[in-house]
């Protein structure tokens, strides 16, 4: 390494940034709703310059597909139970927890927001869709390289994931029960 050039630690100064404007969008939200504030408001919240974001994300809806798929991934990591139905299981129960945590519903309207909204915003949703769906394809493709029928990444999508997303968006409960026969009926 050159002398002028400093090695980016984890967890360091540039994390602890990337977690105050995540919670500053998350916040904004669950306050405003989506497209209800500007960078310069994430920016202020979060404590940041402006141009940093910029510098980042390029813009505000990459920051909040960032932000999107950052609690996707770490609040519902794919599962590795072993079984194709342990891992439906699981990872339906995580997404429920998720959905309908204390910031789920926010989190949520903006995937929903991304995949309408303008241009930029079409593409961000795009993207955190196109991610979210290669690790769930890899989920199901474990399951048939262990030798079962596994179905396909929109049938889960379709029959697991979007009743429960609807039913968090308008407001009904999502019991434990509720989620198993989601999963018990498409298999």
């Amino acid at each position: 390494m050159n002398e002028g050039q400093r090695a980016r630690r984890p967890g360091g100064r540039s994390a602890r940034v990337g977690a105050q404007v995540h919670q500053a969008v998350t916040g904004l939200i669950s306050e405003r709703g989506y497209g209800n504030f500007t960078v310069g408001e994430v920016a202020a919240r979060a404590g940041v310059a402006d141009s940093s974001i910029y510098r980042r994300w390029g813009n505000l809806e990459s920051l909040l597909s960032d932000v999107a798929l950052t609690r996707l991934n770490a609040q519902s990591p794919m599962p590795d139970t072993g079984t194709l139905a342990g891992d439906l299981r699981t990872y339906a129960a995580q997404v429920a927890r998720e959905i309908t945590g204390p910031d789920g519903p926010a989190v949520l309207h903006l995937a929903v927001a991304l995949s309408s909204s303008g241009q930029q915003g079409l593409q961000a949703g795009a993207e955190l869709r196109a991610e979210r769906t290669r690790q769930l394809q890899a989920l199901l493709d474990r399951a048939r390289d262990r030798g079962e029928d596994a179905p396909d990444a929109f049938d889960v999508l379709d029959h697991i994931l979007a009743p429960m997303y609807i039913r968090v968006l308008f407001g009904m409960e999502l019991t434990p029960e509720y989620v198993d026969g989601l999963v018990d009926r498409m298999l």
